[in-house]
């Protein structure tokens, strides 16, 4: 096999290596569920991404998903309340629910503790 052929298990190999990466980089990767444009949702969204601006400048990636329009990703991620913040890295995997105005929450549920805020 070529250099450029799509073998799957390469790219899976890739993306895993990418991933130990961006755990050495203390790289954030999160998910917010929300439904649709509710107040709540707008301020779960407001929230967290002035929260990951201040104190994550450049080392987080933010997916926003609106379970009313993508039903099926809501079930696989086991959700029992909107809006729920999961953070997937750095492990562990965390949930938390609301609309992230409780900014010492969220912090301590990300795992950033007080003399790693910058």
């Amino acid at each position: 096999m070529d250099e450029n052929s799509s073998d799957p298990d390469q790219a899976t190999t890739r993306s895993f290596e990418e991933a130990i990466e961006n755990i050495g980089k203390g790289n954030f990767i999160l998910t917010l569920y929300i439904t649709g444009q509710t107040p709540g949702s707008q301020r779960a969204i407001r929230n967290i991404k002035k929260i990951c601006d201040e104190e994550l400048q450049g080392r987080y990636e933010l997916e926003i998903i609106d379970i009313y329009q993508q039903p099926e990703l809501a079930k696989n991620a086991e959700l029992v309340a909107a809006p729920t913040l999961v953070k997937t890295l750095p492990a562990p995997i965390r949930r938390l629910v609301g609309d992230m105005s409780d900014r010492e929450r969220v912090l301590a549920g990300l795992g950033l503790k007080k003399k790693e805020i910058s």
